[in-house]
């Protein structure tokens, strides 16, 4: 019998029971042994379910219990479950986690303590929610150089923004309406300022580039100010609006790390994800472009995941599977705006006309949308280092705001 304990019975915790409770034999079969739950931490009462007799309330149980070889952290944060991880690797015990937040901020330490201990520390779960993605980048893709990870990586933004595209909603309308439906939290800070998808590029690309890439090295901007003339205008340009993640190896070996709201160009697959649904493209050397797309939330579609995890950690209970990267021994990750990119402009101006001949002077030969009733021109850039870009920008005079978004065709 292989013994775990789960941290955490909130909405993914209380799936990750129920998956386990209630469907022993199927988890056996595939384990070649019993899996059984024989604690879950958490602080509040659960009087009426039928495993009420699993919960406990103190840490230390689960930490000195030597039949716990397995532990599953669902709590959440970076506090409690930081230091409960790690006490549980350091004792020898394997963990599953869905926490985007430990591993995006102390991956490289946890990873490091469990290959010390020869145990697992393993997370699909954190990034895709149900689905597969880490794994595969290990095993399937281990044949190629990643050169590049793009992705949608929050649900409820990309929600959001569809709302604006297809129903016309503003942002505050579209916000109400995914808080209505659950798709958004009361607070919904994490998600709409790009947090969320920042923790979980974080752990992509440290995954696919083989050194940690930290949340504050991100430059991280959300889609709190993305506007329906925002939307209209991209649409009449060929171009959709998403919030994405994305990271990218340079020439000299170092990663730039971005989220932001982006143009996405219709002819490009990342276009068509709609609604709730999450879509991450890797670009290998040998491969090309492939693309995971799914549900990247909810009870049970992330807590399949961790069981998969809890399953992968009990076939290989003697032996460590690799998912691995290390923290970087000289500076890894450039800043971003040092990358190429191509650069959606729109600008507010007393003089369309002449906003228009300078334009062309400064960028050469672009197309542009003149909105003399708002006395707005908007225009996309060729594409450039972003830095020069905007130091071009710096030239146009009359004018009296201008607003950037980066594009990917």
């Amino acid at each position: 019998m292989i013994n775990v304990a789960i941290m955490g019975h909130g909405v993914v915790g209380s799936g990750v029971a129920e998956i386990l409770i209630n469907h022993p034999k199927r988890i056996a079969d595939k384990v070649k042994d019993e899996v059984n739950v024989k604690y879950i931490l958490d602080l509040r009462d659960f009087d009426n379910l039928p495993y009420s007799h699993k919960f406990i309330k103190d840490f230390n149980v689960i930490l000195n219990d030597p039949d716990i070889q397995i532990v599953v952290e669902v709590m959440g944060g970076c506090t409690f479950a930081y230091d409960y991880v790690k006490a549980c690797l350091l004792a020898g015990k394997s963990v599953c986690t869905s926490n985007k937040e430990l591993v995006a901020v102390k991956g490289a330490e946890l990873i490091k303590i469990a290959n010390d201990k020869n145990v697992n520390f393993l997370f699909e779960a954190s990034v895709g929610g149900g689905i597969p993605v880490l794994r595969p980048m290990v095993q399937c893709l281990t044949a190629n150089e990643i050169t590049e990870i793009t992705g949608i990586l929050n649900g409820t933004t990309n929600y959001i923004l569809t709302k604006m595209i297809n129903d016309n909603q503003s942002f505050s309308e579209a916000l109400a309406n995914a808080q209505a439906l659950g798709y958004a939290e009361k607070d919904p800070t994490a998600d709409v300022e790009g947090f969320d998808a920042c923790r979980k590029i974080c752990i992509l690309a440290s995954l696919g580039f083989g050194k940690h890439v930290y949340p504050e090295q991100v430059a991280t901007k959300g889609i709190t100010d993305v506007t329906l003339e925002d939307v209209e205008y991209a649409s009449r340009l060929g171009y959709v609006i998403k919030l994405i993640g994305k990271a990218r190896k340079l020439d000299n070996g170092n990663v730039t790390a971005s989220v932001s709201p982006t143009l996405v160009s219709r002819s490009n697959m990342l276009s068509g994800v709609s609604d709730v649904f999450n879509a991450i493209m890797i670009r290998g050397d040998e491969v090309g472009d492939v693309m995971f797309y799914g549900r990247g939330a909810g009870k049970f579609p992330t807590a399949s995941a961790v069981v998969g995890d809890v399953i992968d950690c009990a076939k290989h209970l003697k032996a460590r599977k690799y998912l691995f990267w290390e923290d970087p021994s000289e500076p890894f990750v450039t800043d971003s705006s040092k990358d190429i990119t191509k650069l959606y402009v729109r600008v507010k101006t007393n003089n369309t006309k002449a906003l228009c001949e300078k334009l062309v002077e400064i960028f050469g030969n672009i197309s542009y949308i003149k909105n003399d009733a708002e006395n707005e021109v908007v225009f996309l850039t060729e594409n450039d280092i972003e830095q020069v870009l905007l130091c071009k920008l710096e030239a146009l005079h009359g004018i009296e705001s201008i607003r950037t978004l980066h594009v990917i065709d």
